[in-house]
Formats: C-alpha cells, sequence, structure tokens
C-alpha cells in the first residue's frame, strides 16, 4: 500500500509543490527529534543527586561539619525519590509530545496544501469522486489484509485531507448543484471511514503495545510501555471524546498497571517473609494495598486483593507476636549464624 494514500485522486503537481519547499526542514526536524528515554531520565536524575552529594559534602566539610556525608546523603536521597515519583508523569509527558511532533513531521504540509492548492485544484467533482475511490480501495485493502495499525492510521490522514479539500471546494461558487450534492454524499462515506480507521488504529497500536508491556521484565519498563498504550486512546478520544470503545479500552489499561504495581510490591512482601523479614514484609503489602485502593481496579479485583493482603499481614503479625513483640527482631534474626 502507498504511503500517500489519497495521491492517486488528488493532483501531484500541487502536492509536490508544497513538499518540496518544506520537505527539508521536515526532514531537519525529524532527525531532532528523539525518543524518550527512560534510562536517560534515570541517569540524569542520578547524575544531579551525586553533584549534589558532593557539592553539600565539599559545603560542609569546608565549615568544619564532623559527619558530611549525613545531611550530604540525605539531600541526594530526597532527589532521587523526588525524580523516581515523578518518573511515570514526565515520561507520558515526553511520550505525548514526541507521538505529536512525529505526526507533525511525517504530515508537514497537510495545512498548506489547504489552504494554497486545494482551493485552486480540487474544485472539480471528476477529481474529487476518483480520490473517495482511492480512499474506499485502501480501506478495503487494509481490512482484508490485516494492515499494520500505521496503515489505518495513513488512511485517517488521508480522509482529514479529503474533507479539508471538500469543504473549500463547498465554500466555492464554481460547483453545480449536482456536483455539490455529489462531494456531500462523499464526505459522509469518508467520515464513517475515517471514524472506522482511527478507532482501528488506536485499538491495534494499544493492544500491540499491552502485549508488548506483559512480556517486559521490570515494572518500570511494563508501566512505561502501557503508558505509551495510553497515549494512542487519548489521541483518538481527542477527536472523539465519546466513544465508549476507547473509554473501555482505557480502563483496561489502566487496570493493567495497577494490577503491575500490587503484583510488584505483593512479590517482594513475600520475598521479605520468605527470608524471616516480617515486619518487612507487612509494610511492603501496606504498599501492595495502597496501589490496590488507589489505582484504577475493579471492584471485585480490589475486594479480594485487600482480603488476601489482609490475611497475609495477620499471619505475619501472628509471627512477630510468636517470637516476641518487643525484641524487635524477626524469626531468621533471632537464630544464632
Amino acid at each position: 500500500m502507498a504511503n500517500n494514500t489519497a495521491g492517486q485522486g488528488f493532483p501531484r503537481s500541487a502536492r509536490s509543490q508544497v513538499r518540496s519547499a518544506s520537505g527539508e526542514s521536515a526532514r531537519r526536524k525529524a532527525q531532532r527529534a528523539r525518543m524518550p528515554s527512560s534510562a536517560g531520565y534515570l541517569i540524569v536524575a542520578v547524575t544531579i543527586a551525586i553533584v549534589l552529594f558532593f557539592a553539600l559534602w565539599w559545603v560542609l566539610v569546608s565549615g568544619g561539619d564532623e559527619a558530611p556525608w549525613v545531611p550530604a546523603g540525605l539531600a541526594a536521597s530526597v532527589v532521587l525519590l523526588i525524580a523516581f515519583s515523578a518518573r511515570e508523569v514526565i515520561m507520558r509527558r515526553a511520550w505525548t509530545r514526541y507521538l505529536l511532533e512525529q505526526d507533525q513531521h511525517e504530515h508537514p504540509s497537510r495545512e498548506a496544501s489547504h489552504k494554497s492548492s486545494s482551493a485552486k485544484k480540487m474544485h472539480s467533482a471528476a477529481l474529487h469522486s476518483a480520490a473517495l475511490r482511492t480512499i474506499q480501495k485502501q480501506s478495503v485493502e487494509a481490512d482484508s489484509a490485516n494492515a499494520p495499525a500505521e496503515i489505518h492510521l495513513e488512511i485517517f490522514h488521508a480522509c482529514q485531507d479529503y474533507l479539508g479539500n471538500t469543504d473549500e471546494a463547498l465554500r466555492s461558487n464554481s460547483l453545480s448543484a449536482e456536483s455539490r450534492m455529489a462531494i456531500r454524499a462523499g464526505q459522509e462515506k469518508v467520515r464513517s471511514l475515517k471514524k472506522h480507521h482511527l478507532l482501528t488504529w488506536s485499538r491495534d497500536a494499544s493492544l500491540a503495545l499491552t502485549h508488548e508491556a506483559q512480556q517486559r521484565g521490570r515494572m518500570s519498563d511494563k508501566i512505561e510501555t502501557a503508558n505509551r498504550a495510553l497515549d494512542c486512546l487519548d489521541t483518538a478520544l481527542k477527536v472523539y471524546a465519546d466513544e465508549p470503545e476507547l473509554e473501555a479500552s482505557k480502563l483496561a489499561i489502566r487496570e493493567f498497571i495497577a494490577s503491575v504495581k500490587v503484583a510488584h510490591w505483593v512479590e517482594l512482601a513475600e520475598r521479605s517473609a520468605f527470608k524471616g523479614h516480617y515486619r518487612r514484609a507487612i509494610e511492603r503489602y501496606k504498599d501492595a494495598l495502597f496501589y490496590l485502593s488507589r489505582e484504577t481496579v475493579n471492584e471485585e479485583v480490589r475486594n479480594a486483593g485487600a482480603e488476601r493482603i489482609g490475611r497475609e499481614i495477620e499471619l505475619l503479625m501472628a509471627r512477630i507476636n510468636h517470637f516476641g513483640k518487643g525484641n524487635g527482631r524477626d524469626q531468621k534474626e533471632q537464630r544464632p549464624s
């Protein structure tokens, strides 16, 4: 399938004039665009914390402090905690900006073509009819061949081009009544295709990213990839804000993110309990309860999870009481080495 989705129906000369003027600058901007990196963000955060630690340490040593590494270490730890806490929000915003920039780079001539060439070249009903047939043909091919999600996004943009060009043609006085009726009928068909392909793109892209997130090993990578899936759905919701399919998909991904966070802390708690660190295990179970109550979770799943975690905490408390309340040590810590 060609990338220029509506090129067969629109005059190529008008589109090529706009692209030749802006193609070079678009390529330069695309080269400068960088994919957001979670590792890069963490490296910057750690670097800032290290620089802050040594700067404070040097100032305190110069002032005669006997233990300069304590306040310096606390300040660096606070910086790292803030950076890690804000990481999810910052990376999600970075991915949103990246997707928008990529979309602008891939289609830099759309606004210019609407303003310049379409008004002059698209007043012919025959050309509009040819463009409509091209879009319909490509739509059938994409649906029948299980095309990649990007193909559906290209057809969506082709539909936008068609609707923009035909709107300008309808505002002119050079069309007959029959041509206007034919163009309006074509617009209704294209609006339906536009919605279909945008929803198909958001569904397929979000499903692929969600599957990728499930295959990731680390919790942070799972959440980051799932947030990229949410960004795809949010892009579609900007056009069709009340689409129930998009809202249902967002809810499913948010529940997946919540399950990842809860499972992470439950696993840490189980490891601590296995090692005999019962108090630490209880704290981690409480962290799991925090995310279970805070994140988007199905009510039945929330209640079942909270009940299970509550039972685990009660068992750990019973073990602590069995080995003594006041000693402040867990079972394995009491055993002689």
